[in-house]
């Protein structure tokens, strides 16, 4: 009987031995927390395309005479086009403006000016910083016209993808003007409006 007993508590040791044999319970992981992605930098206006535009503002116009200067207004139109190689921009365009700018009584009164530019700038967010250069003519009312080279710079603000804003400020140099012995020297600055398409 002791022997029947002892092997029915042998049996139910091996029996029941698996069921409590190792650690205990191992506890749930922690849960997993995922890091939100950073947001992506805001991307800056595609530049390339075609523009259209006005532009007013500011000439002032001197010479290698004594006082044959003077300033007045200035304004016209402005077209070009642009191709983004995505932190810089380059372009070319043509700017025609009318001025009212006399040098003085007997003198001739500079009557407006068409450009032929490049440019080349570089993005800066929504904006573009740019320089600018290239070939000119200027136009008086009894000298006739005359051809020199412009440089300057500039500053456009993308407003929309099909508006920007900007301002440029451009130096002009016509030397013997009209075939005679007179330089030219003109400044401009103007603000401009452009449409983008």
């Amino acid at each position: 009987m002791l022997k029947q007993g002892s092997l029915i508590a042998a049996s139910l040791a091996l029996a029941t031995g698996p069921a409590f044999a190792g650690s205990p319970v191992e506890p749930a992981p922690d849960p997993v927390i995922a890091t939100p992605a950073p947001a992506p930098a805001p991307a800056s206006p595609d530049w390339t395309g075609g523009y259209l535009g006005g532009q007013v503002g500011y000439g002032n116009a001197d010479t290698n005479l004594p006082g044959v200067d003077g300033d007045g207004a200035i304004g016209g139109l402005t077209g070009g086009y642009d191709y983004d190689f995505g932190q810089w921009v380059i372009g070319g365009g043509l700017d025609y403006d009318w001025a009212d700018i006399s040098l003085g009584a007997g003198n001739p009164d500079l009557e407006n000016i068409f450009r032929v530019k490049l440019r080349g700038g570089y993005k800066i967010g929504n904006g573009l910083l740019y320089g600018t250069g290239g070939w000119a003519q200027a136009d008086t009312d009894t000298l006739g016209d005359d051809d020199g080279y412009f440089v300057g710079a500039g500053y456009e603000h993308m407003v929309t993808q099909n508006f920007s804003l900007g301002g440029e400020a451009l130096y002009h140099e016509f030397s013997n003007f009209g075939n005679t012995t007179t330089d030219l020297e003109a400044t401009t600055v103007q603000v401009r409006g452009t449409f983008r398409f």
